[in-house]
């Protein structure tokens, strides 16, 4: 099990790395997270919903995402309430302090995901979340400890070097652990290093003294990664092209790796616009996906941006909107059984001629088809709680399965869609883009960027697998 004294420790990079090399070496290795808390997820190959971190992991183990790779997904929808998932179906809203009472149950439903991938794999390479340290919540705990302890396998803890702190984190961490939970952690990683490995060795040897335990693998800062992020918002911009792309960040954006092929593509200039900031002169505003519509709704018209978006398309700007963002567009999102929280309708922006009702079931499907405004093929997934409809309805974004998918606008300048992960399709990326305005020929594929990003932390990780196979067996 790998764990990290922090999130963003690195722990989904290093499980991806390791599943990649075990499968390069022939073993059958399947990548586990008993709980995950992310709005990035990912529809299975068995119909269901996980975090995006662990379908990125079974990409680099060679398999199809499933289930029981995340059995407990937490999508947050306010400050102290998610909805949970479980064996990947939305079974209840719950807040933080229900969830922790409901653990004892989680705990039965994550134990069943891990013996059956135990019985069908050599080898289970299991990610932590968040840290092990974090005593408050040390009771009933599934995510870490709690669960290493339940199938008795031992530990890695990682640390983010570039952070700063390093000796500290771990050192803390180890302080945090019960005395079984110590001995299980076998050693450590040192994530994330950029420098002269020289002036970190008295330190290394100085954390061996200290601990007993080895440092495993010092791993460098890798620069231009293409990979799923987990869950936090990346607002590095690598590509700056001369077409502008703006991506309003609201409070519950969901899914937000939509947005990944534009970041990597060399004609376009894509800017993730936080809180407080204005809105700048763009050729296309996307509205992200969202977990609370409603809510990211009125967060947007008090931070002025419906008037932006009003301005931006009376002078011919265009306008995207993306599952969430979509139902935004419209005239109006209505929630009669309380599904993101108090029960009402709100108001929409009014773009698109149609109204959309919240609904108890969730559409989870990975689909395919053809751009409804152009002969390239499009596929993406869906993952939604609503129906829109309304005549925007009679010029679709796309067809999906020989039925209208989205809608657009009278005038064209207005999209919407429930599917993610549309760019990802080279083909379908550059029609949107035609559609938008920006005729390029280049295309972006990022199923070969993210492998060979896969295949660059795995040569990078090399060490640390090697020095996990060197250890002598555990004497229990």
């Amino acid at each position: 099990m790998v764990q990290g004294t922090t999130s963003d420790a690195g722990k989904t990079t290093l499980v991806a790395a390791l599943c990649r090399l075990l499968a390069q070496q022939g073993v059958k290795v399947v990548p586990f997270k008993p709980q995950n808390m992310a709005l990035n997820s990912a529809v299975t190959s068995d119909g269901g919903e996980i975090g995006r971190a662990q379908a990125l992991q079974a990409i680099a183990a060679g398999l199809q995402p499933h289930t029981d790779m995340n059995p407990i997904l937490l999508k947050p929808s306010s400050d102290t309430g998610a909805q949970v998932i479980i064996h990947g179906k939305a079974r209840s809203d719950m807040n933080a302090r229900d969830y922790h009472a409901y653990k004892p149950l989680a705990m039965q439903a994550v134990l069943e995901s891990y013996h059956r991938l135990a019985a069908q794999y050599e080898t289970v390479l299991v990610e932590g979340a968040g840290s092990p340290a974090e005593v408050n919540l040390r009771a009933r705990d599934i995510a870490n400890m709690g669960f290493a302890e339940a199938v008795d396998c031992p530990v890695i803890l990682v640390a983010d070097i570039d952070r700063g702190g390093v000796f500290a984190h771990i050192i803390g961490t180890l302080a945090c652990l019960s005395e079984s939970e110590r001995k299980r952690t076998i050693g450590f990683v040192i994530n994330r290093f950029r420098g002269d490995i020289s002036l970190l060795e008295p330190g290394v040897k100085w954390l061996e003294q200290q601990t007993g335990k080895p440092v495993l693998a010092v791993l460098p800062y890798l620069h231009g990664l293409f990979l799923d992020a987990e869950d936090a918002v990346e607002h590095t911009q690598a590509a700056r092209g001369a077409f502008r792309v703006v991506v309003p960040v609201t409070p519950r954006i969901s899914n937000h790796t939509d947005f990944d092929a534009l970041r990597a593509h060399p004609d376009v200039d894509l800017q993730l616009i936080g809180p407080g900031q204005p809105i700048p002169p763009a050729d296309l505003i996307i509205l992200p996906g969202s977990k609370n519509t409603r809510g990211d709704l009125e967060w947007l018209i008090a931070n002025g941006w419906r008037d932006a978006l009003l301005h931006h398309a009376r002078y011919g700007g265009k306008i995207m909107g993306i599952c969430g963002g979509y139902q935004m567009l419209g005239l109006a999102v209505a929630d009669p059984h309380g599904v993101e929280g108090v029960p009402g309708v709100s108001q929409g922006l009014g773009l698109l001629d149609i109204a959309t009702e919240l609904t108890q079931e969730k559409r989870l499907e990975q689909v395919s088809g053809q751009c409804a405004f152009s002969d390239a093929g499009v596929s993406g997934y869906e993952i939604h709680m609503g129906i829109s409809e309304g005549s925007a309805r009679s010029q679709p974004a796309f067809i999906i399965a020989g039925r209208p998918e989205g809608a657009r606008s009278a005038d064209d300048q207005v999209l919407g869609t429930y599917l993610h992960g549309l760019f990802d399709t080279p083909a379908a990326c550059s029609a949107l883009l035609r559609w938008t305005g920006l005729d390029s020929d280049i295309s972006v594929d990022t199923a070969r960027l993210r492998e060979e990003s896969l295949d660059r932390i795995a040569e990078a990780a090399r060490p640390l697998l090697d020095a996990l196979c060197a250890l002598p067996a555990r004497q229990d």
